[in-house]
C-alpha cells in the first residue's frame, strides 16, 4: 500500500508552487480560499499526498469540520467542485482511500468528494448542473452564441437605460453587494453567507477577488463576485434588486465581466454549479451559450451528505409539512440584523 502523508497547505510552501503547475487546479484548491475557509469558519484545511519529501507530485484537499453539529471531512466545504490533483486514476483512488481511512479512525460522521472531472466510486451523494463558457473565441462569437431575446435584448435595454457599471474590492463595494445579496436570499427564503466571509476573501483572495456592480441612476441593481485563478474566472455569487430585473442588470453584468475577461486572456468562465430545481439559473446560464454538464457529489458512508448550507436549507423548504414553511415564513420576516445573525450561526455548522 502506498503511504499518504498529511500536510498543511496553509504552511507547507510546496502546495502553492504545486497548483500554480497543476491543470485540474482551481482557486478553491488555493491557499487564499482555504485560508477564508479556516478565517470564516474554523475549518481545518489539510492535504493528503503520496510525495514522502520533495516537490509535490500529488494532493487531495479537505477540510475538518468540527462543531458541536457537524464532525465531518469535506473536499471541499463551500466550493462547487474540487478535484484530486493527480496524474494518474489510481493516484486518485488512493487519496480518496485514504480520506476514507481517516474518516472511519477519527470516527467523522461522513467523508464528502465533490469532484469534477476524476472519478470517484463512492455513492453519489447529489446531482447538479455545472456551466462552463468558452472565451477563447472572439468576442462577437461569444456575444452571438447569447440568447435572442432574454440575454442580447436585455443587454440592449441595459446599455439604452444607461446602467453604469464599478468593479473593485473596497469593502464599500462588498456592502452593497451583500445588500443585495440578503435581498436575493431573502425572496429564496435562504439566509445570506455572513459578510465576514466576503471580506475574508478579499484580503485573502486580493486582486483575484472582484466585486461587480450594475447601478441605474446611481442605485446599485445587481451586483457579482468573482473569483481568478490561473486562466479561469469563476462566478461564484450574485444579487439582485428584483424590482429592476427588466432592466437587464444582471446580463449587463456578465457582459461585462466576459469582455473584460477576454481583453486579459482568460480561457474561461466558471459559471459555477445550479441545483437541478433551480430551471431559471440553469436557463440563465444556459442563455449565456455555455457549456452545462452534470455534476455529481460523492460521499462516504453512503448517507445523503448536502453540498453546502444553501441546499440544506432548500430541502428544509421543499419538505411538504406545516413546521417547514413556518420556519421560512418566519425566517424572510426577520429584521436584518436577525436575518444576518441567521447566517452567522448556521453556515459553520453546514459547510
Amino acid at each position: 500500500m502506498t503511504i499518504v502523508q498529511e500536510i498543511d497547505p496553509l504552511d507547507d510552501p510546496r502546495w502553492a508552487v504545486f497548483i500554480e503547475r497543476h491543470p485540474r487546479a482551481t482557486v478553491f484548491h488555493s491557499p487564499a480560499w482555504l485560508g477564508a475557509l479556516r478565517d470564516t469558519y474554523g475549518y481545518e484545511p489539510f492535504v493528503l499526498t503520496t510525495t514522502a519529501q520533495g516537490p509535490l507530485d500529488d494532493g487531495l484537499v479537505a477540510c475538518r469540520v468540527r462543531t458541536w453539529w457537524a464532525k465531518r471531512l469535506v473536499a471541499l466545504p463551500f466550493s462547487d467542485h474540487c478535484d484530486p490533483l493527480v496524474s494518474r486514476d489510481e493516484d486518485a483512488e488512493e487519496l480518496y482511500a485514504a480520506l476514507r481511512r481517516r474518516m472511519e479512525e477519527g470516527q467523522w460522521r461522513s467523508a464528502e468528494a465533490r469532484p469534477l472531472t476524476m472519478a470517484c466510486g463512492w455513492p453519489a451523494a447529489a446531482s447538479y448542473a455545472i456551466h462552463a463558457l468558452d472565451l477563447a473565441r472572439p468576442l462577437d462569437r461569444i456575444f452571438a452564441g447569447f440568447h435572442a431575446s432574454s440575454t442580447r435584448r436585455a443587454i440592449r435595454r441595459a446599455e439604452r437605460e444607461a446602467l453604469s457599471y464599478e468593479s473593485g474590492r473596497s469593502d464599500a463595494l462588498i456592502a452593497t453587494f451583500f445588500g443585495l445579496l440578503r435581498l436575493t436570499r431573502r425572496r429564496h427564503g435562504v439566509p445570506p453567507q455572513p459578510i465576514a466571509w466576503f471580506r475574508a476573501l478579499a484580503r485573502r483572495c486580493a486582486d483575484a477577488f472582484t466585486v461587480h456592480v450594475a447601478r441605474k441612476a446611481g442605485r446599485a441593481i445587481a451586483a457579482i463576485v468573482t473569483l481568478r485563478f490561473a486562466r479561469t474566472l469563476v462566478y461564484k455569487y450574485g444579487g439582485s434588486d428584483a424590482r429592476h430585473h427588466a432592466l437587464g442588470g444582471m446580463p449587463f453584468l456578465f457582459w461585462r465581466v466576459i469582455q473584460q475577461a477576454h481583453a486579459d486572456g482568460l480561457e474561461t468562465l466558471d459559471l459555477g454549479r445550479s441545483n437541478l430545481d433551480q430551471p431559471g439559473l440553469i436557463a440563465f446560464k444556459d442563455h449565456l451559450g455555455a457549456e452545462q454538464r452534470v455534476l455529481t457529489y460523492r460521499a462516504m458512508p453512503g448517507m445523503r451528505a448536502m453540498p453546502n448550507a444553501e441546499c440544506r436549507m432548500m430541502e428544509a423548504q421543499r419538505a411538504p409539512n406545516l413546521l417547514a414553511r413556518a420556519a421560512r415564513a418566519t425566517l424572510v420576516r426577520l429584521p436584518d440584523p436577525l436575518f444576518d445573525l441567521s447566517g452567522r450561526l448556521v453556515y459553520r455548522h453546514l459547510g
